[in-house]
């Protein structure tokens, strides 16, 4: 990995130079865009609005509008005189319970890695920050940006999540939301023992992301002048599930049934297995003593006389 900044994390009159690297990588493939009917890339010009002259990327700046709506052009050296694009600190504010930051604030999250040669300030900080279940609440500057952050321990390692200004989280304004919307308490229990039965740990490692894969057969096949997936077969007509379950509480029972069955399946598949074992240790076993029986049975053999 390549830092993309470097800079002190500072915690009161304490500063650990840390390096910082995007934690998160995206695996979508990469393409570009062609003409369909031939293949021919298509290009894109930076012009002059209303002329084919083009502009050179060190020429482009950026235009804002005043309050009252004049324009305001600003280039790249005016904004690089802002005084917060000048910080190289990551300046902890605040430390405050995990629970409390709802992940819907979560943005990008960035490794951080000692740069000192000694980790021990780091170390100590981030074994302390994990010992806590607490977030540290930090700003710091990125790319002329200043950012909100969360800073919190994974794998021994500390982590940088920026987070969403307050401003930047829309409140969301539903109509139901102003319904008296009523459940039922036999509702509310098959919903919360539906949830029961799919309850279970984390493991990303079990998800696949199923459209790259896809994506991937598909461009082995149209490569191959071959059909990826073939059109599947009409549906059978007849009564659908869904036209068997009339309500939601009905939905919801038939749900926790299946998934019950599931279950009852897996548990009479593993007591067979297990009933199957201990047979077959009864049968060697029993093989055994009639061996050992019929040994003790067996008539000891004389010594011949002497003459």
């Amino acid at each position: 990995m390549r830092s993309i900044w470097k800079g002190d994390l500072s915690f009161g009159l304490v500063n650990v130079p840390v390096k910082v690297y995007s934690a998160t990588q995206s695996h979508d493939r990469s393409s570009h865009q062609v003409d369909a009917k031939d293949g021919t890339r298509i290009r894109y010009r930076r012009v002059r609005e209303g002329t084919d002259i083009e502009v050179d990327y060190a020429n482009i700046a950026s235009a804002y509008e005043t309050d009252d709506g004049r324009p305001v052009i600003l280039t790249k050296e005016d904004l690089a005189t802002l005084p917060v694009s000048r910080s190289p600190e990551i300046s902890i504010i605040e430390f405050v319970p995990a629970e409390q930051v709802d992940p819907i604030y979560f943005d990008k999250a960035y490794y951080l890695e000692p740069a000192s040669r000694s980790p021990k300030a780091y170390t100590l900080l981030a074994q302390a920050l994990a010992s806590t279940d607490r977030l540290a609440i930090a700003t710091f500057t990125l790319r002329t940006r200043t950012s909100l952050a969360a800073l919190r321990v994974l794998d021994r390692v500390m982590v940088l999540q920026t987070l969403l200004w307050p401003d930047e989280v829309r409140t969301p304004d539903f109509g139901f939301l102003d319904e008296d919307v009523e459940i039922r308490p036999q509702e509310l229990e098959m919903a919360s023992s539906l949830i029961g039965t799919m309850a279970t740990d984390f493991d990303p490692d079990q998800f696949e992301d199923v459209y790259e894969n896809e994506l991937a057969k598909l461009i082995a096949a149209k490569a191959e002048g071959e059909q990826a997936f073939p059109e599947p077969d009409e549906a059978a007509s007849g009564v659908s599930d869904d036209d068997e379950v009339a309500d939601l509480l009905a939905a919801l029972r038939a749900s926790v049934k299946d998934r019950a069955g599931d279950g009852q399946n897996e548990t009479e598949a593993s007591v067979s297995t297990a009933t199957k074992k201990t047979a077959a240790k009864k049968t060697t076993a029993k093989k055994t003593t009639a061996k050992k029986t019929t040994a003790k049975k067996a008539p000891a053999k004389r010594a011949p006389k002497s003459a």
